[in-house]
């Protein structure tokens, strides 16, 4: 017997209405944002592995270069640093901040450097410099593992979508910055120059292969150059280990002796690394005014303090770059930059001395690679 159908289209009508209600039902519900939640965290979390991966890797490197150095409880020594920390001093009140902000900052480098010096006494200091370089940017690296996985786990717990969001959106870049470290890591434990070193190597072009180096301050040395008539003074980190050095403590004693001598300085030139904005070109210079460092306040300003003191024209050239290049192997759109940076602070100390005048010029920046 034939079945009735004249009811079935109905039955998907009722269904297609029922389906549809729960639907709006399960929005308003929020079930919506729950699967967006569950996407947004699985991908997290598949981010936050290959974070935690690099972190291993970087710590394994790490404890094989301490212990081919002879290096005494190494991974004991490698978990002090990665969780070492710096509380900034009390800014409410900005007096003497650079003072104390300073006097930390001396406390922490001092303490690294005698823990280091301890674990490791039969390594030179050059290999030294390369692992405790190597040990930062280990925690570098388990900082970012640490606070992803933090903003992850809090958003998790709130249910918070709007905060996973947020992390999700800037996972992209995170791991720019943390593939960044890793592939630093190789550089600075093989000991050549970086991007950061671009600095550094326009001093030590500028000064010749003849040039004798003196140390001056802290792993910073000096030398005195005849360029055009003019007396250079070249400051730099001292390599080829890694180091920064003491730039603007040098400067002010340099800038101090030579005005007792009777030889202000006319012109201070800071030469530094700097990064470009998206679309300019690796490897560009540009000159401008002030102190081309890095800093978070100290060493800048010495700078600034010591050109005021005493009416001294404080210049500033650039070497521009990406973020993963200043850290990374220096390529040769970096090399020929600083070509250029050399030529335009000689055109600078053309253009703004005369010949007899003594010219200080500085060149910021991780040594490591750059000899003297």
């Amino acid at each position: 017997m034939p079945q009735d159908t004249s009811t079935l289209p109905q039955w998907i009508s009722a269904i297609s209405q029922l389906l549809l209600l729960l639907f709006f039902i399960a929005i308003f519900a929020g079930a919506n944002q729950r699967l967006q939640i569950y996407l947004w965290s699985r991908d997290i979390k598949s981010k936050l592995g290959i974070l935690e991966g690099m972190v291993g890797e970087a710590r394994r490197k790490t404890l094989q270069r301490m212990v081919s150095q002879g290096a005494r409880d190494p991974e004991k020594l490698l978990d002090r640093v990665m969780e070492f920390f710096v509380i900034m001093p009390v800014d409410i009140e900005p007096v003497d901040i650079i003072r104390r902000l300073e006097h930390l900052i001396n406390v922490r480098e001092r303490r690294l450097k005698s823990e280091f010096e301890r674990a490791l006494p039969d390594a030179n200091p050059v290999e030294r410099s390369k692992i405790e370089t190597a040990a930062e940017i280990t925690s570098a690296l388990n900082f970012i593992y640490k606070l992803v996985r933090h903003l992850l786990i809090q958003g998790e717990k709130g249910r918070n979508w709007i905060l996973i969001m947020q992390l999700q959106l800037i996972m992209p870049q995170l791991m720019k910055i943390a593939d960044a470290y890793r592939r630093a890591l190789n550089d600075f434990l093989k000991g050549v120059p970086i991007g950061d070193s671009a600095g550094p190597m326009v001093a030590l072009r500028l000064a010749g292969p003849t040039a004798e180096w003196r140390r001056i301050e802290e792993e910073t040395v000096y030398t005195e150059v005849e360029f055009e008539g003019r007396r250079l003074f070249l400051i730099k980190a001292e390599g080829p280990g890694s180091s920064v050095g003491k730039p603007g403590k040098a400067t002010e004693t340099l800038v101090e002796r030579l005005v007792k001598e009777g030889r202000k300085p006319k012109l201070i030139v800071t030469v530094d690394a700097a990064l470009k904005l998206e679309g300019e070109e690796t490897g560009a210079v540009a000159e401008g005014v002030g102190a081309a460092i890095g800093d978070i306040g100290p060493e800048k300003i010495r700078f600034e303090r010591i050109a005021a003191k005493y009416g001294i024209p404080l210049r500033a050239v650039i070497v521009k770059m990406g973020l993963e290049e200043a850290i990374l192997a220096m390529s040769e759109k970096l090399v020929k930059g600083v070509e250029k940076a050399v030529e335009m602070v000689k055109d600078v100390i053309r253009r703004e001395t005369k010949p007899g005048d003594t010219v200080v010029v500085v060149g910021i920046g991780n040594t490591v690679g750059v000899g003297q």
